[in-house]
């Protein structure tokens, strides 16, 4: 399937993913001990998703799609590390600028996110979907880190939970509608590249981002959480082959 055939699972998911986002800074909002507690699972489980996924479904894919794949891997590894320590090395102030500033970085990689299921959803449906269901259980967590980073800068409440939303929840749906156009109509070679990127920038959020702050939030059962993301991502593995 090509990438027009795949518009309506492209259109879905970031959808659903802004959904979630939105869920997150409710919850929190409404119910921050629930929240703070069922964001490092989220997170946990997310990781193992999202370390497993692409490795096992995605980067074979793009490896057979450009044996140059790799490369572009390590490239899309290598362009969220320093983007991060940019993104860091900005946060350094105190108060409201460091607020924005974390949330700038979070709505360069929300934005990202949705880039990434254009890309993966364009290449096949079952792809799309292993790399898709990690990214958008994370967006629960990633909306209720994106109201407290706010809340930390001195923001207003209500305004912080409005800022929130528009920065880390809209910018996914708004990634996958401008990349989408780009995206459908490469040839497999390009895609391949694309795809690899795509494993580096996957491989490189649950590494770096989500497993370091779920363990910084460590809870019963986080572990375990994390096993079952890998164990999910397994099971969609043994699905794929057996069909």
């Amino acid at each position: 399937m090509n990438g027009n055939d795949n518009f309506g699972w492209i259109a879905a998911f970031p959808l659903a993913a802004a959904v979630v986002n939105g869920a997150g800074i409710y919850a929190i909002y409404f119910n921050e001990k629930w929240a703070e507690r069922a964001k490092g699972w989220l997170m946990c489980f997310a990781a193992g998703v999202l370390i497993s996924s692409p490795l096992m479904f995605a980067f074979p894919e793009a490896v057979e799609k450009n044996h140059n794949a790799g490369f572009a891997a390590l490239a899309g590894f290598l362009f969220m590390f320093f983007s991060n320590k940019i993104i860091k090395h900005r946060a350094g102030e105190r108060n409201l600028a460091f607020g924005i500033t974390a949330v700038e970085g979070i709505a360069i990689h929300s934005f990202v996110d949705g880039v990434i299921y254009a890309v993966a959803f364009s290449v096949s449906v079952l792809i799309g979907l292993a790399s898709a269901l990690g990214l958008v259980i994370h967006e629960f967590a990633e909306g209720a880190i994106t109201f407290s980073f706010l809340l930390k800068g001195g923001m207003h409440r209500k305004k912080a939970a409005m800022f929130a939303f528009f920065v880390a929840a809209l910018t996914t749906p708004l990634g996958a509608f401008v990349a989408y156009p780009f995206v459908s109509g490469l040839g497999p070679s390009v895609m391949g590249l694309l795809l690899g990127f795509v494993v580096g920038v996957l491989v490189y959020v649950s590494a770096s981002h989500l497993l370091p702050e779920a363990q910084e939030h460590e809870k019963g059962h986080s572990t375990l959480a994390f096993l079952s993301g890998v164990g999910l991502a397994i099971v969609m593995l043994f699905a794929k082959h057996t069909h």
